[in-house]
């Protein structure tokens, strides 16, 4: 189908969300994670537990016996409790990263609680407004110490619809801001993926929204997960690559297949840096990431970091490209945001 279709089934036997864009699987969300039940955006009440001297961090004790890692142990009191945030996954046996700077997710906007300011979405350039979202927004917020980040879906939004989820986050936040005191808890979940389909798939509008019990069948998402659950990634003509993730990093091999001509490995290369974002999205994959592109001139090199630079660029999750290696292989890091698709299906099969 063309267009953009969002699609609403379960996947593992756990609820799922899925974004078909003309047919291909763009993003995918599914709950749950069998190594903790704190999901990516979960705030809970945190106790401190131990400070890393030297390195700056602390750990800290969550609900139900997990343990989270802050970086940046800066305003952390000893053995008091911390508002925080979990920012992200961890493998088995690790920490889960923490972050202090909280974020309460809506359709229209998003509340910072301790970091004021009101900023509208830069897809937004209508100057006009812009600014009636503005004032909207400190109008909403009067004199708390929130931050309001309007999000693009207000360009077209009803102001009245606005303001009252507005309205609804903020006093979310001012009683979560309120929970200082006490054990470990949890205080907000993180959305299920059909919330937070409605929320961050809203903009461009879709097509269609697909239901039911076959839904994954109907559009074509479970053909989509069975090939994404294999190391094989396709790519155009007769290349292809392979992912592998291993408990340090994800390695990833890049081959031309039986192409042999003299910009084989140039043209394998640039189609693996394009589709690289979305397959590390859909897979879950995170961290160090290492590729082993097919063998090119140096000189291609300088062309291969412009297509990574804009094939990221847009990818919506924090990445560095750090860069080559004296090895020839390139390196990058992304953030671990997603529970591995692999590891949701191995604990689905083993259920």
């Amino acid at each position: 189908m063309k267009g953009r279709q969002v699609v609403l089934g379960h996947l593992f036997g756990l609820e799922a969300a899925a974004l078909m864009v003309d047919g291909q699987l763009a993003d995918l969300l599914v709950a749950g994670d069998p190594l903790t039940p704190l999901a990516p955006g979960s705030i809970c009440r945190a106790t401190t537990d131990r400070f890393m001297k030297g390195q700056g961090g602390v750990f800290l004790r969550l609900p139900d016996g997990q343990t989270g890692y802050l970086r940046d142990r800066k305003g952390v009191p000893e053995g008091k409790p911390v508002l925080v945030q979990i920012a992200g996954v961890a493998e088995e046996g690790k920490a889960l990263p923490l972050s202090t700077r909280l974020l309460v997710r809506g359709r229209h906007g998003l509340v910072t609680p301790g970091a004021p300011g009101v900023n509208v979405s830069r897809s937004i350039r209508d100057e006009d407004r812009r600014d009636a979202l503005a004032a909207l927004g400190r109008e909403v917020l009067g004199a708390r110490d929130h931050g309001l980040i309007l999000r693009s879906v207000t360009l077209d939004a009803d102001d009245a619809e606005i303001r009252d989820e507005l309205a609804q986050l903020i006093d979310l936040a001012d009683r979560i801001c309120a929970e200082t005191t006490g054990g470990p808890e949890l205080l907000l979940d993180a959305p299920s993926p059909w919330e937070q389909a409605w929320m961050d798939w809203a903009e461009p509008a879709p097509d269609a929204v697909e239901e039911g019990e076959d839904s994954f069948e109907r559009c074509g998402v479970l053909e989509a997960v069975d090939a994404l659950l294999t190391p094989r990634i396709a790519l155009p003509g007769s290349a292809d690559a392979f992912v592998e993730a291993t408990r340090a990093l994800v390695a990833v091999d890049v081959n031309t297949g039986n192409d042999t001509s003299l910009a084989a490995g140039l043209k394998a290369n640039i189609a693996l840096a394009r589709e690289l974002p979305r397959q590390l999205a859909l897979r879950g994959l995170g961290g160090q990431v290492v590729v082993d592109f097919a063998p090119m001139p140096k000189r291609d090199r300088a062309t291969l970091d412009q297509v990574l630079q804009a094939a990221f660029r847009g990818a919506g999750s924090e990445t560095t490209l750090v860069g080559w290696t004296a090895m020839g292989l390139y390196e990058l890091t992304r953030k671990r945001d997603r529970v591995p698709l692999a590891r949701l299906a191995q604990a689905a099969g083993g259920a």
